[in-house]
């Protein structure tokens, strides 16, 4: 094991044990692959299952393994043909038996911080699907949850409007203006500190994935 594989180990165990605190299921999983498998292990055949927009998600090729399960009733955001059809698909979501997503960053006391445009995965994440796993790389931990806000509104928030290259301040010289534009990706700030009905699970991955 090398150093950083040591340190990830005991790193992992620790969030686990302060997730567990906070009534959350937790599980490590030192590659992608071994990450993909649990998910697949946690989501029972018959299940239904949607995911918000992540790219951790897709990059580690979830979708894909779960669209190879004819077993499940799988609702794919990205298959949508029109924005219509992606809003009813996103209201959808709050009756699936397991939503998918990642995080922007978690603390290493175990607080999840989640930041949205809409506000479409933040409000699942609350309420309404049985189950939420998350998916996230232990490139996302941060010291505290005022860490993980900062992480999330520097890091994470201006490589998404790059990506949707959408006119903000941050798109232009990637800082965190606190702004108030009109397609601000900042609107809707979650915090997840404990999970009514231990309805969250945590699998955390010893690579880096996502924003």
């Amino acid at each position: 094991m090398t150093p950083k594989e040591s340190r990830n180990e005991r790193l992992a165990q620790h969030l686990i044990r302060h997730l567990e605190r906070r009534n959350m299921s937790a599980y490590y999983c030192p590659t992608a692959k071994e990450a993909v498998s649990k998910v697949v292990e946690l989501i029972p055949d018959g299940s239904s299952v949607t995911w918000g927009g992540s790219m951790t998600l897709r990059d580690m090729g979830i979708p894909a393994a779960l669209h190879a399960r004819n077993s499940l009733d799988v609702t794919d955001r990205d298959l949508a043909a029109s924005r219509d059809e992606a809003q009813e698909i996103y209201r959808k979501a709050f009756t699936a038996d397991y939503y998918l997503s990642s995080a922007n960053a978690i603390s290493e006391d175990g607080v999840i911080v989640n930041i949205d445009g809409t506000g479409n995965r933040v409000a699942a994440i609350t309420f309404g699907p049985k189950h939420v796993i998350f998916v996230i790389g232990l490139n996302k931990v941060a010291q505290t949850a005022e860490a993980a806000l900062a992480r999330a509104r520097s890091t994470a928030s201006p490589i998404n409007a790059a990506r949707f290259d959408i006119k903000t301040p941050c798109h232009t010289d990637g800082v965190c203006h606190n702004c108030n534009s009109p397609e601000c990706v900042c609107n809707h700030i979650h915090f997840l500190r404990n999970s009514p009905g231990k309805r969250h699970t945590v699998i955390l991955v010893g690579e880096s994935w996502g924003y």
